[in-house]
């Protein structure tokens, strides 16, 4: 017992200190606006030095740009609203947090996602809360706040420990962040990151919002059958050893019977609509001539339309919910609960603010350009390149993860450098952005700084009251490893057979 609790000490104490050194950083904002003082310092700088590169997409020397200068400034003031204005996912992620906050406000996915766990056996329980929690990233809000919790309490009614369902869900949530079998509003957070970090090399590159979506569907059985094992076989064997009780808590009330019909009712209701817009949107693809085929046949004008379609389908499922359930009964309802879904995103509008202007003045400056043509004669004259390079960077994702938890802060970071970088050395921006969502995802459950990691340890204290940050990492140490194993394993595989990401898109330039 003694050994295990100068072990947890020890744990905890190297924890604390990568918290204490990541508290130290600054808000993400924040970070950015030093990066554009950085950029228009080296501008200067470079371009008096006459820095220069050949670029092999414009068949041109190219300079370090002078942001400075007295063009350049003035093209800066007088483009900074526009240069917000069109940062790539803007849009795109708003109009996706709008149809999904709908959604989770009115109860849907809480309420898909609790029945999910509840209708399967005891035996497929930890893949059933796995496979729920991977899932649950089309909300992650209610993934946390409302799976974990649950899960927590349908195995403590199990006769199971209840912190084995936690971590399950917790493992699922996090480590399973990137993979999904539908479109979520980070697939076109990272895609305007990429594209915008693609156009660097090649001005009409444009990337798709699915342009990971056959990876991303075969990492959810992967890590649901990777997440019920380590959590049978590892997490939980593990729990029921430890030297920490678990507390008395009381028998949770009965369910209202009220409230499961007027859950059922709404999710009736919800799934008619599901269906009903699914032979819409079959009308509108599949017949030649349908108003989404390109003119070639192609369905590509599909492709284009995705985020708003999935946009109007999580609306319309979501107010069919509410309608149902009780928790949307007037119009009013369903304009409070969009404008609640936009305000949370307050801070994602000031990052992305920052962002799109430090990425344009990257982009003015030509730095990107040619760290990534010198960055690749380097890596080109060493022989590194291909798939080691490739899973080095996901590597490189995991341990920036550890720093910095928000997904879009660290591409918004890397990919105006790794990008262009492995475009010109052939790998596609498509499968650069896999590499990094596969190190960014892995990592997430043993990542202190997360937002959401002091609320998982506030739930994992409801059952064991000296559970610590030691413990909790602990306790998701099994489930990150695996993951990066069989997740980077299978990227791997994915790149040297070139199994494409989507059709059309595939690992190689």
């Amino acid at each position: 017992m003694a050994a295990a609790k100068t072990r947890r000490t020890i744990g905890q104490r190297l924890l604390d200190g990568i918290e204490r050194a990541g508290n130290r950083l600054p808000d993400p904002a924040t970070l950015f606006f030093y990066g554009i003082i950085i950029v228009l310092a080296l501008s200067v700088a470079l371009s008096e030095m006459g820095v220069k590169a050949w670029h092999p997409g414009k068949n041109a020397e190219i300079g370090v740009t002078n942001l400075l200068s007295a063009e350049s400034l003035k093209n800066i003031l007088v483009n900074m609203p526009k240069t917000f204005t069109d940062f790539p996912p803007l849009g795109l992620v708003l109009m996706m947090v709008l149809g999904v906050g709908v959604a989770e406000r009115a109860g849907l996915i809480g309420a898909a996602l609790g029945g999910l766990v509840r209708a399967v056996p005891k035996r497929l329980l930890s893949l059933a809360v796995v496979f729920a929690g991977v899932n649950a990233s089309i909300a992650a809000d209610a993934g946390y706040v409302v799976l974990l919790p649950l899960a927590a309490a349908v195995y403590a009614g199990a006769g199971r420990h209840p912190l084995a369902g936690l971590a399950a869900a917790f493992a699922g949530v996090a480590g399973g962040f990137s993979a999904n079998l539908v479109i979520t509003p980070l697939d076109p957070l990272l895609a305007g990151l990429t594209q915008a970090a693609a156009q660097i090399i090649d001005p009409a590159r444009t990337v798709a919002v699915t342009s990971n979506y056959f990876l991303m569907i075969a990492l959810v059985p992967l890590f649901s059958i990777i997440g019920a094992w380590v959590t049978d076989r590892i997490v939980e064997p593990r729990l029921n050893a430890s030297s920490l009780k678990l507390a008395e808590i009381a028998e949770p009330p009965a369910q209202d019977a009220e409230s499961r019909r007027r859950e059922k009712r709404g999710l009736r209701y919800a799934g008619f609509m599901f269906l009903l817009m699914l032979v819409g949107a079959g009308f509108l693809v599949v017949p030649e001539g349908a108003v989404l085929r390109g003119e070639d046949g192609s369905i590509e004008p599909f492709l284009k339309a995705l985020v708003a379609i999935l946009f109007i389908m999580f609306l319309v499922c979501g107010i069919a919910y509410g309608k149902g359930a009780g928790t949307i009964r007037k119009d009013t309802d369903t304009v409070r609960m969009m404008t609640a879904s936009i305000a949370d995103m307050a801070g994602y509008i000031v990052l992305a603010f920052v962002v799109a202007q430090f990425l344009g003045l990257f982009n003015q400056s030509n730095l990107g350009a040619i760290l990534a043509i010198n960055g690749a004669d380097v890596l080109k004259n060493a022989g590194y390149t291909g798939l080691p390079l490739l899973l080095s960077f996901v590597v490189l994702s995991m341990l920036i993860n550890i720093l910095i938890a928000s997904a879009s802060a660290k591409w918004a970071i890397l990919a105006p450098i790794f990008v262009p970088m492995l475009m010109l050395l052939g790998i596609s921006p498509e499968a650069t952005q896999a590499a990094f969502r596969i190190g960014d995802s892995a990592t997430n459950p043993i990542t202190p700084l997360m937002v959401y990691f002091p609320l998982i340890l506030i739930m994992a204290r409801r059952y064991v009251p000296e559970f610590g940050i030691g413990s909790l990492v602990a306790t998701m140490m099994p489930y990150a490893v695996w993951f990066s194993i069989f997740s980077t394993a299978l990227l791997g595989l994915w790149f040297w057979l070139d199994i494409p990401f989507w059709p059309g898109i595939g690992s190689k330039m």
